[in-house]
């Protein structure tokens, strides 16, 4: 038990230590404003939102989050079970929760994703159909391959990303894949909820997600049903996930993650707007400032569509 000098003697040194801590922080945050002036670069606002664009997203500046495009360049690349399954060595620790269901001559699939995409927290909703048969490529895939939907088949949705019942971002639009990302926020998956609205076209359509819903094990009271409009609540993932999913894997990712969060912090702390967060990332770290370029879905899943995208080929030219 420590005597009365001991005590003051520690109570003193850890003032001085607090004190002392305040002052590092002070200078370290007028350091790097001056860092920033002295590597002020041509990067300007007009400059970022092309670069963004490119990368198939735009900025909310309000809920300083990005989301897709309609027009992105992911459009082209539909869905299959491959993209999930190679998300987490792609560094991408999300949960999956797709949705299938037939309706007017088509196989459809809704899906959902939440989780850790690299550098970002975020969420997805992504809608997808196919008339075509499924795909048998020796000892690469064997499925369906779906493509995302017409501009008339678009449907109106919207979510609400919560972590631990604290809202992070909302997202709703008339949409083919509605999305929402935070950079620099950290998330485990079973942290996140995604609070979900689809308003479908009919009462067809709306019974056939229904019975999709029920395949994939959500109970009736899990299904909120007004006219052609359902509402869930999608937190704990009610079918299997990618096999590449596994508890060891997952807490190595996710420490690389954690890292890639922290630094983008530190190195960003002192900055209020994006435009001036991603200038510094620009000059100071390279690698981490294209880590902010591949939000969501990283453009190396291309590699995997191109590989279907030739057998697809080969069978129509047959």
């Amino acid at each position: 038990m420590l005597n009365n000098v001991d005590s003051s003697y520690f109570i003193s040194f850890f003032l001085v230590f607090i004190i002392l801590m305040i002052i590092v922080y002070k200078k370290y945050k007028e350091y790097s404003k001056n860092l920033f002036e002295k590597y002020k670069t041509p990067l300007d606002k007009e400059k970022i939102d092309e670069i963004i664009d490119i990368s198939g997203y735009s900025y909310d500046e309000r809920q300083d989050i990005f989301f897709s495009n309609i027009d992105a360049w992911q459009r082209k690349m539909g869905y299959c079970r491959l993209y999930d399954e190679a998300a987490a060595p792609l560094g991408m620790i999300i949960d999956c929760e797709p949705i299938y269901f037939e309706y007017d001559n088509k196989r459809w699939l809704i899906e959902f994703w939440k989780g850790q995409y690299d550098l970002c927290t975020g969420a997805e909703i992504g809608i997808y159909y196919t008339t075509g048969p499924d795909l048998d490529i020796p000892d690469f895939f064997n499925g369906t391959f779906y493509n995302a939907v017409k501009d008339e088949d678009f449907l109106e949705i919207s979510f609400v990303l919560k972590r631990n019942n604290r809202t992070i971002l909302k997202r709703k639009s008339r949409h083919w894949w509605l999305t929402g990302f935070r950079v620099g926020e950290f998330s485990e998956p079973e942290e996140l909820t995604m609070d979900i609205k689809i308003v479908f076209k009919n009462r067809d359509m709306t019974n056939s997600f229904i019975k999709g819903l029920r395949n994939a094990n959500y109970s009736y009271t899990e299904i909120v049903q007004r006219g052609n409009i359902i509402r869930l609540k999608f937190d704990k993932p009610h079918v299997e996930q990618p096999y590449t999913r596994n508890e060891k894997t997952d807490k190595i990712i996710q420490f690389k993650n954690k890292e890639l969060c922290d630094k983008y912090e530190l190195l960003t702390e002192a900055y209020d707007t994006f435009p001036e967060k991603l200038e510094i990332l620009y000059k100071k770290s390279p690698d981490l400032y294209k880590e902010v370029l591949n939000i969501g879905r990283p453009k190396k899943l291309i590699e995997i569509y191109k590989e279907l995208q030739k057998y697809i080929d080969s069978k129509e030219e047959d």
